[in-house]
């Protein structure tokens, strides 16, 4: 054994359970209950009874059998394996790097150095000076990305302005989902921990490509303001997690959580942990963030779309139509038309127009032998021009993702329905809906999860549920002569539906496809095909089935959003009937803590008409 240092079972009781007395004169809890120790083991207080739960679940990240469960085993197990002798990637050392150096420095263990060359080489490939917590906005086709995606970008030393960042690495954590899954059913089995998250390192390049080049998110960049020692405990952590399983919750431990978890352990007393409650939202999470004075610089990187749609909407009308004739094959790049242009103007066309035609050779597969011969032509008659001015960039958004409304919302509102007045309360832990103060989220996006609305009749004092929202999407994305989205909606939940001679408490399934159209800066129109499934016993067959359309206007801006149209579906399994009707609701913003709302429709079923109307506050936190 030579000089090696062992501590007996007696002396190893004493130091885990006297209060630790290095650094400090004051602790009432023994070390095992420190708050960073149990940060470090991801360790969570129970909902009952006064113990501790990892949330790691990965055996390989325990020393004590008991470790899931017992502070004091797992410290114990890591006390006495970190001075066995020894070395290599199997010592507890070398797999956990960031317990050793917490426990050297809070016992005063000798430093003593070993060889983990497998972690040494890691570290020094990653060659981090600072961290960046980066945020991708949010994605409504992806339902792993709908609320948005945080990682981390691992910055090299900064030796001068031309270091290239895209080369740096980044540390994300991830549903390991199977490549076979649906969306479908990884929004299930995300929602209910059917999948293992894993932590993992890669170029920051793939991560532009990925979700700037291809998803067409917009990032954001927040540099946190770490010392080089809490830089280094950060990545000695992530080692310790890397391609270790922590399963994967969509709403709470998601990737978000993972990373603040991680900045807890560099900066022990943040206590990002502790803001969470329900869920853990990506834009909640960087607001925290903030709030806790981490971020020392925040940089805006448009995405590829962001790009392209800037540089054609500062083309002048007329050449935006030419643009759009070049890009289609219909117009020559060195046409009369083009060539009678101002050489500025001419500049800023071929420009937007090659970039428009890359973006969707990538984005949407043009066909090579199509979009490569017209890229060369446009190259070439835009090598003719000298000095033109380049195209501007995008602005930077007045309002960043992060200083948006916050996503849990409570309402208050009074009503009637036909001659009965009612009072009602909705929670909705998340999102945003369309008539949200819009600053900060995607235009014309609506994403809702479990709302829940509640009515007080007051004609008879009766207490209903008026309708439980599961989920509840809509992307209205306008279309012009450059790009052709398809507006969408789905959902599906608990509402009342009239029977004929009742209201019941219908299951329900929704969706619908169409198209959204620009009217103006913040207004547009839409029509959607839908299509409705109700399932209740109530109902003549067990269920009905509803083709239909909704077709109508919405206005967004700061201080008031509105949203106005015609909806009829036509019931065509039980009932055989329409139901046609006509609706209007408005939001006015006040701030980003509160909005006045009202609402009114007007609606033809069973051959009588009702008219709906309520109006009350929004709250956000």
């Amino acid at each position: 054994m030579g000089n090696t240092l062992r501590i007996g079972p007696m002396v190893l009781w004493l130091i885990i359970s006297l209060p630790l007395q290095a650094h400090t004169q004051a602790m009432d809890e023994p070390l095992h209950l420190d708050p960073a120790w149990l940060t470090l083991i991801h360790y969570q207080p129970d909902k009952f009874g006064n113990g501790h739960t990892s949330q790691a679940d990965d055996s390989e990240f325990f020393l004590s059998e008991k470790g899931k469960t017992s502070p004091k085993a797992e410290l114990e197990a890591t006390l006495e394996a970190i001075q066995k002798p020894g070395g290599g990637a199997d010592h507890a050392r070398c797999r956990f790097p960031a317990r050793d150096a917490w426990l050297r420095k809070h016992l005063d263990l000798p430093a003593k150095a070993i060889e983990c060359p497998d972690y040494q080489e890691w570290k020094n490939t990653l060659n981090t000076e600072s961290v960046t917590l980066v945020f991708a906005a949010s994605y409504l086709n992806s339902p792993s990305s709908m609320f948005g995606h945080t990682f981390l970008r691992l910055d090299p030393p900064q030796e001068d302005e031309k270091t290239n960042l895209l080369l740096a690495n980044t540390i994300s954590y991830a549903a390991d989902a199977a490549a076979h899954d649906s969306e479908i059913m990884f929004a299930y089995r995300g929602i209910f921990g059917g999948y293992p998250g894993i932590t993992t390192v890669q170029p920051y390049y793939e991560k532009i490509r990925l979700y700037s080049d291809i998803e067409h998110r917009d990032l954001w960049e927040y540099k946190l303001n770490l010392n080089q020692q809490e830089v280094d405990f950060m990545l000695a952590h992530a080692w310790e997690i890397r391609e270790r399983n922590f399963d994967y919750y969509f709403f709470d431990e998601n990737c978000a959580y993972r990373l603040l978890a991680l900045i807890d352990i560099a900066r022990p007393g943040t206590d990002l942990l502790g803001e969470v409650s329900t869920h853990a939202i990506p834009s909640d999470t960087v607001r925290w963030v903030i709030d806790k004075e981490l971020v020392s610089d925040v940089h805006y990187r448009p995405s590829a779309a962001t790009n392209v749609a800037h540089s054609l909407s500062a083309l002048p009308k007329p050449n935006q139509t030419l643009a759009a004739a070049i890009a289609n094959g219909y117009v020559a790049p060195n046409s009369n038309e083009v060539l009678a242009l101002p050489s500025q103007e001419r500049a800023h066309l071929l420009d937007a127009t090659y970039d428009y035609v890359r973006y969707k050779s990538e984005a949407d597969n043009w066909p090579r032998e199509f979009a490569a011969p017209l890229s060369h032509s446009l190259l070439r008659e835009r090598s003719k021009i000298d000095g033109a001015a380049p195209l501007e960039k995008p602005p930077e958004p007045e309002v960043r993702d992060d200083q948006g409304h916050d996503t849990f919302r409570i309402s208050l509102s009074a009503g009637q329905l036909a001659h009965r007045g009612f009072n009602q309360l909705t929670f909705r832990p998340a999102y945003h809906d369309i008539l949200d103060p819009p600053a900060g989220y995607r235009s014309g996006a609506q994403l809702q999860f479990f709302r829940m609305d509640a009515r007080y009749y007051t004609d008879n004092d009766e207490l209903q549920l008026e309708q439980l929202v599961g989920v509840e999407i809509r992307s209205l994305s306008p279309r012009n002569a450059f790009f052709s989205p398809l507006s969408w909606q789905v959902g599906f939940g608990g509402r009342r539906t009239d029977t004929g001679y009742k209201r019941v408490l219908t299951p329900y399934l929704e969706g619908g496809t169409g198209g959204s159209w620009s009217l103006g800066q913040h207004t547009q129109a839409f029509a959607i095909a839908t299509a409705d499934l109700e399932i209740d016993d109530d109902l003549r067959h067990g269920y009905d089935a509803a083709p239909g359309a909704d077709i109508g206007l919405l206005h967004q801006n700061n201080y008031f959003s509105l949203t106005a149209g015609a909806k009829t579906k036509a019931w065509i399994v039980s009932s055989q009937h329409r139901q046609d009707q006509v609706y209007a609701k408005g939001n006015w913003h006040i701030g980003r803590e509160f909005s006045l709302f009202a609402e009114f429709t007007r609606e033809e079923h069973y051959d009588r008409y009702q008219s709906t109307w309520k109006a009350g506050l929004h709250a956000y936190f």
